[in-house]
């Protein structure tokens, strides 16, 4: 029988970027909530040859698409809300490594941060109240 999940993770992304940048995103934000949640880890997989690969989350993520605002609505209500998450700013994109994202995030205005994209997890309810009213990402 499936594993019924009480927490749930859902990756926002800001539905005015290109491409390339809404698959950077995602991608970041995923490594972001799997590394805070290393109990959600599932095992390696292995192939019929045994050759074996990277263990991944072991939970569905859904990836949602929103305006700024709503990302900023989103983030206000996982906050409220104390659930995980993951943010990236507009200003990540001109960065070329970790410590600069890090700064580069600590000089955004935490009222307005310039949201390009946002993960969350945690108690299934609380993370569908959060993100309630986005549509999912097409």
């Amino acid at each position: 029988m499936p594993e019924t999940f009480t927490t749930k993770v859902a990756l926002i992304v800001r539905d005015d970027l290109a491409i390339w940048q809404r698959l950077n995103v995602t991608a970041f934000l995923s490594t972001g909530i799997a590394s805070s949640a290393p109990e959600a880890i599932g095992e390696p997989y292995e192939d019929a040859a045994g050759r074996r690969y990277s263990r991944m989350l072991g939970q569905p993520m859904l990836v949602f698409s929103a305006t700024r605002a709503q990302l900023q609505g989103t983030h206000r209500a996982a906050l409220e809300r104390g659930l995980e998450a993951a943010v990236y700013v507009g200003a990540m994109f001109s960065t070329g490594n970790d410590e600069a994202n890090r700064a580069v995030f600590r000089a955004e205005n935490p009222e307005d941060l310039d949201l390009v994209g946002l993960a969350i997890r945690g108690d299934r309810k609380q993370v569908d109240k959060a993100v309630k009213g986005l549509a999912l990402h097409k």
